[in-house]
């Protein structure tokens, strides 16, 4: 990433850009699923968890699933088309690359990644929720979006999504 990364009202500002309805929900700052799972009775539609991962040849990934599903790291390299088994991507990478801080990687921020140097990735049993909620660059609140919008989105910052099935 070159630039500064975009703040959460770049993304929003982004979103209303393309008229894309978007709802914003407040909380104390989540860093891991299980944080976040008191939130759910208050804002509908699948929840997100994310990875952000490496090949042996130094690609990057953003693996977004449904917060309860599960990968097997030893096999995904062989479903995302990455060169030899994946590892986590270091902190620092995470941030060139995507602009965030870890625990608040979130499938919006390939709006960091205008060189389209990491491949996403959507695990296609989250695509069956008609609303996506995802953080807004920032761990501090939850923002919903409609499955078709997200893909509009996606498709706005020049990322075509693989979505197949990843989770075991």
């Amino acid at each position: 990433m070159t630039s500064t990364p975009k703040t959460r009202q770049d993304l929003f500002d982004r979103l209303d850009a393309l008229n894309i309805n978007h709802s914003t929900m407040e909380h104390p700052p989540v860093f891991t699923v299980a944080e976040s799972q008191g939130l759910r009775d208050q804002i509908p539609g699948g929840h997100t968890k994310n990875l952000f991962l490496k090949d042996k040849k130094g690609r990057y990934f953003l693996v977004t699933l449904e917060e309860n599903a599960e990968v097997n790291l030893k096999t995904i390299h062989t479903l995302i088309g990455a060169s030899g088994r994946v590892s986590f991507g270091k902190p620092e990478a995470l941030m060139e690359k995507l602009g965030v801080a870890p625990g608040s990687v979130t499938i919006f921020s390939a709006i960091n990644d205008p060189d389209h140097d990491v491949t996403i990735v959507i695990d296609a049993p989250l695509m069956e929720y008609d609303i996506i909620n995802a953080h807004p660059l920032i761990n501090e609140a939850t923002t919903s979006i409609a499955r078709e919008d997200l893909k509009r989105f996606l498709a706005d910052t020049g990322h075509e999504p693989m979505i197949l099935k990843v989770s075991t």
